[in-house]
């Protein structure tokens, strides 16, 4: 089995209504995505079957589905929302994922915040 193996999908932008102020629940904001998985991807080369790997176009619309939905305080959250979404494809070993805020109520310039969570399979 090869841990090495990975998928990345960056910079996936959703539109969102996460925050602590009421400006950003009441507004929104665009938060931007980058999940890095880790697979085993011989069977999928071997066969050239997309059903032995993660289409990672369905799974672009699952992040931004769970990144659009039900508004939290903490980006730590968003990104533990999609680490979990990542996680029920049973092919994935590990996930890091990384939620950026682009748009964060800070009051010095900045070009970006953004939170990393890695989680694993059993433990991993």
């Amino acid at each position: 089995m090869n841990y090495a193996d990975t998928i990345a999908l960056t910079g996936l932008r959703v539109f969102a209504h996460h925050g602590v102020l009421d400006h950003e629940r009441e507004n929104g904001q665009e938060f931007v995505i980058d999940v890095r998985l880790s697979l085993d991807l011989a069977a999928a080369a071997e066969t050239d079957d997309v059903a032995r790997t993660v289409h990672y176009g369905v799974l672009a619309e699952q992040i931004a589905a769970a990144v659009s939905s039900d508004p939290v305080n903490l980006i730590e959250t968003v990104a533990e929302r999609v680490a979990d979404v990542v996680l029920a494809h049973e092919l994935v070993l590990l996930v890091s994922v990384t939620v950026h805020k682009p748009e964060a109520p800070i009051s010095v310039p900045f070009d970006d915040v953004s939170v990393t969570v890695t989680r694993g399979r059993g433990g991993a």
